[in-house]
This record gives structure tokens, sequence and C-alpha cells, in this order.
């Protein structure tokens, strides 16, 4: 693999992963198609010399002067697979953008409970408001303090 094509894929993948990390629905998209193109090129590159045949034909010939043709179905199978979560996830975001008119990905109810509650609880540790025998809590709950 030359040096170019790794530095292109090493290049895809940071931008791919840096956008699977933003809170925005359509960057999450665009990041997972960069991956996907990221890991085409990893698989086209590990294949062998670009001009080589991927068939051996018979003619006398070493093995050397041949591409490995399992890299090349592996890349044409992630291309399919790639543009089916394309195709899902633009239609999933399609779906979220008719409901809400924002394609901001927000946290779930209950992650925004547990990171409370992990906030209440402080340096000491856990609070328990339960009766350890009875199992029955306070009526104010565990998290609405």
């Amino acid at each position: 693999m030359s040096l170019a094509l790794a530095a292109v894929t090493g290049i895809l993948f940071a931008a791919g992963t840096w956008l699977l990390l933003q809170r925005r629905l359509t960057r999450i998209i665009i990041g997972i198609g960069l991956l996907g193109h990221g890991a085409n090129l990893l698989l086209v590159t590990s294949g062998g010399r670009a001009g080589n045949p991927p068939v051996i034909d018979g003619s006398a010939g070493s093995p050397a002067e041949y591409s490995d043709p399992l890299p090349q179905a592996l890349a044409l199978t992630a291309i399919v697979i790639t543009f089916g979560v394309t195709a899902f996830l633009l239609a999933l975001g399609y779906r979220s953008w008719q409901i809400s008119r924002d394609d901001k990905v927000e946290d779930d109810l209950e992650d925004r409970m547990v990171a409370r509650r992990n906030e209440l609880d402080g340096p000491e540790g856990p609070v328990d408001d339960g009766d350890p025998d009875t199992n029955e809590f306070e009526a104010e709950g565990d998290l609405q303090r």
C-alpha cells in the first residue's frame, strides 16, 4: 500500500469518526459514509498493485503478477452494505426531521436521569433512599431530590 493511500484512508477514518461524535444526524450519516469509503479504500489497496489482473487465466507467470480477488469481492460487498445503511439512515433522518423539524440527536430521558443521579450521589457514594428489608422507597423517589 502506498503512503498516499494510507494517508487518505487514515484521513477518511479520522473525519468519519469525528463526524460520528457530533450531535447532528446529517453529520452522523456523512460520517458513516466516510467510514465506509475508508474501509473500501483499505480493502482495495490491500488487494495488490494497481493494474494486475485478478484472474489467473493459465498463462505462464508468477503469482505475484496477479491481484488477490478476495479484497475486491469484500469491497464490492462493503459498497452494497454501506449503500443500504446510508439509505436507511437517510430515511430515518428524514422522518426525524418531519416530526421534530430538527436533526439534533438528544439524550434519552433515562440517560439524563442517570447523569443527574450520579451528580447527586457526590463523592461520598450513592445515597440509599429505600428500606433494604422491604425495598420501599420514599415518596419523592430515587431521582427527584
